[in-house]
């Protein structure tokens, strides 16, 4: 019954992390097509130009964000299991690419993280930006010590967006017919952390949203 159960999960969890994937990439895709009928249509040199101009900046969000979801979601089959740090910190740095209220820091102790750190870390990212729907800076830290990875990212602004769902998600207190595709990331950090023998934890305040997580390596 239990494998069963964990196998519903996992099926739930891939649905609906593919349902959160197609959600963000609606409005960059959306936008390429508008502009290629826009192209399709404008004569006038200056108006194709910014056609262009814009065709262009879809496209490199589009990519940027298959790039971080790939990563934060999937399998990530062309990296080994250490990953190195840069590669987080540039797919984080793309996403933020046009979010000029929101500022982003790093403290990452180490050159290569386990696949798991880096998943985990990527994830809490985007809670983070979800969270600072009206500005503020987010603050990253992560390093591998005493045989595990320690992943903290703190999210500080004003009125930070937060959903209940989601905190009972990253404490694995909703049942697999309460997840939306937005609460999905934290429960498949959540089922990660806990195949693996690790922890996930979180605290909200007026000030900041603090998400931390010990991965064993």
């Amino acid at each position: 019954m239990s494998d069963t159960i964990d196998r519903t999960i996992a099926l739930e969890l891939a649905s609906l992390l593919c349902s959160r994937l197609c959600h963000d990439m609606l409005s960059p895709v959306g936008a390429l097509s508008n502009g290629l009928e826009l192209l399709a249509e404008e004569k006038d040199p200056a108006m194709r130009e910014r056609c262009f101009e814009l065709l262009e900046q879809s496209a490199r969000v589009s990519a940027n964000k298959l790039k971080f979801y790939r990563l934060a979601f999937g399998a990530a089959g062309g990296f080994g299991d250490l990953i190195p740090v840069a590669e987080p910190r540039a797919l984080i740095e793309a996403l933020l690419a046009g979010k000029d209220r929101v500022s982003v820091n790093f403290a990452l102790g180490n050159d290569m993280l386990p696949k798991s750190a880096v998943k985990t870390l990527l994830n809490f990212a985007l809670i983070a930006i979800d969270g600072l729907v009206r500005g503020g800076t987010i603050d990253i830290a992560a390093e591998v010590r005493d045989g595990a990875a320690e992943i903290v990212v703190r999210a500080a602004g004003p009125r930070i967006a937060f959903d209940p769902a989601i905190g009972l998600a990253l404490d694995g207190k909703l049942a697999p017919g309460e997840l939306s595709s937005k609460t999905a990331p934290a429960a498949m950090l959540q089922v990660m952390a806990a195949g693996l023998g690790g922890s996930v934890q979180y605290a909200l305040s007026e000030e900041a949203l603090v998400m931390g997580a010990v991965i064993p390596a």
